[in-house]
């Protein structure tokens, strides 16, 4: 097994290496996504628009589950294979922005998937608006040497766009929503529909062609709508649509109580994740209750909630009840990677820093946005520091010793702690305050201005026995060394029985 992060800076990615393989794998042209640009955030305007003049995720969610059910899609929306009781299977979150950082992760992807019998897709899986012309480049090409079903919740970005894309393309080509009745001038409704962004006339026009990339009987799934639970082997895996702004209405709120209900293991897949950044955000359900009270509930059986929308990876193994269940944040399968460094020193929910797993490691955070700003304002002998600074750097701020340390701890400059100060990197006591932190994980987001390695992204691979799961993370760097042998960055052993 090749070195991980935790072992070396060279199993992190840092240093001379020679690049992978996977821009074979690319469109020759390749359009490269920048959140920086105003015409990619005019595009993806609408869940600003929901914020100001009202969501309107839940209806239109509930017309598409009632056009399913019209169509014959079975009512309790459960997915029944025949997989036996020791199988595998692959989760991977917000991959779909179609450029260096996605197709990075796609050859240990495959590798490390080539015995599993389907994947899950966990939030945003077309960048920035999830059109339909965008699946050829960001779904279907990467994705058609993966020889399995892909099934798919949707993030907030797949909701740009009313979410018809992702219906044609995961639910059996469903045809549109007829239009609703224009609402009144004047009113919230009427504002909201005046700013609306919404699919351009001719969207979907290629669609039909990428599919032929995917196109084998063994890759086929067809979902009951955007939200769904799949019975395999000996657990029941439950994926739930959190929408624009991370609720579910309430409808789904009754379905899932529903299908929680029984003495089977559970697995909650939900594009908002319960906990993430130091964070506990149980997710609220219209008319009452949250998606976590149901997870926590001892009579459902869930074993763990793996949530999308925040491209790293943390793992939270929180006691619940004498028992233990892992919240897993699983977004790095290819846009921009979110900060890890700005993440406070964790104690919350009995979960300490020696429980807690992240990827990638704050201290490789760090020296990635440092090296990404010092380019970016033309600093870089001031800002830049190596991957050695920022570890020791940040096991000063958080008080834990650091991860990796080859030769020792490198000196803490002033320079360096101005720089981690900067950078928004968190602190034992949470020196940067909630709103304050929020404002630095935005101003300082690389967006996806970075094509060269290592890009800190990751999958998921769970092998599942009638005893135990195993859940493991695998690094992708776009490094070669990586590509051969993914390393495995955190596993841990959730019992069933």
């Amino acid at each position: 097994m090749s070195d991980s992060s935790r072992d070396t800076a060279e199993g992190a990615g840092w240093g001379t290496a020679e690049r992978g393989a996977y821009q074979r794998l690319m469109p020759s042209k390749v359009e490269k996504l920048s959140w920086l640009d105003p015409k990619t955030l005019w595009a993806a305007r609408n869940g600003m628009v929901a914020t100001w003049f009202g969501d309107p995720t839940g209806r239109t969610r509930s017309r598409w589950v009632a056009q399913r059910a019209a169509a014959g899609a079975p009512a309790d929306k459960v997915i029944r294979r025949d997989d036996p009781d020791r199988f595998s299977f692959m989760v991977i979150g917000d991959p779909g922005e179609g450029d260096d950082p996605q197709y990075a992760v796609v050859p240990g992807f495959l590798k490390i998937g080539q015995d599993t019998r389907f994947a899950v897709v966990a939030s945003d899986v077309i960048y920035p608006v999830g059109s339909a012309d965008d699946y050829g480049t960001k779904f279907f090409r990467p994705y058609q040497d993966y020889r399995a079903p892909i099934y798919a919740i949707p993030g907030n970005h797949d909701w740009y766009e009313d979410l018809g894309a992702f219906m044609r393309v995961f639910c059996d080509d469903a045809p549109p929503l007829a239009p609703e009745p224009a609402p009144r001038p004047l009113t919230k409704a009427g504002l909201r529909s005046l700013l609306w962004h919404r699919p351009r006339p001719h969207d979907g026009q290629h669609l039909a062609a990428a599919r032929e990339l995917r196109a084998s009987q063994a890759q086929q799934a067809v979902q009951p709508g955007p939200y769904w639970a799949v019975d395999c082997g000996p657990v029941r895996i439950i994926g739930i649509d959190t929408g624009l702004l991370g609720t579910i209405d309430a409808e789904q709120g009754a379905w899932l109580r529903e299908v929680s209900q029984g003495p089977r293991p559970k697995i909650l897949i939900t594009g908002s994740p319960l906990y993430v950044d130091g964070e506990h955000h149980p997710c609220a359900i219209e008319g009452g209750g949250t998606v976590d009270d149901i997870v926590r509930d001892p009579d459902h059986h869930y074993v763990a909630a793996i949530g999308g929308d925040i491209h790293n990876y943390q793992r939270y193994p929180v006691q619940v009840d004498g028992r233990t269940l892992q919240y897993v944040v699983s977004g790095g399968g290819g846009a921009f990677m979110h900060a890890t460094h700005t993440i406070p020193h964790i104690s919350l929910a009995d979960v300490t820093e020696k429980d807690f797993r992240c990827y990638p490691l704050r201290g490789d955070s760090l020296a990635f946005y440092s090296r990404l700003y010092g380019r970016r304002l033309r600093l870089r002998r001031f800002f830049t520091l190596t991957e050695a600074e920022a570890t020791a750097v940040i096991a000063e701020r958080l008080g834990i010793p650091p991860t990796r340390t080859p030769g020792g701890p490198a000196p803490v400059t002033l320079r360096t702690r101005l720089v981690a100060s900067l950078l928004g990197a968190g602190g034992r006591t949470s020196r940067l305050r909630l709103p304050v932190r929020k404002i630095y994980t935005q101003l300082f987001s690389p967006s996806s201005a970075t094509y060269s390695p290592p890009f800190f992204k990751c999958f998921l691979r769970l092998d599942v026995t009638p005893e135990a799961i195993r859940l493991r993370c695998y690094a992708a760097t776009g490094n070669r060394a990586q590509e051969i042998d993914p390393p495995v960055e955190d596993e841990v052993t959730i019992p069933l029985t």
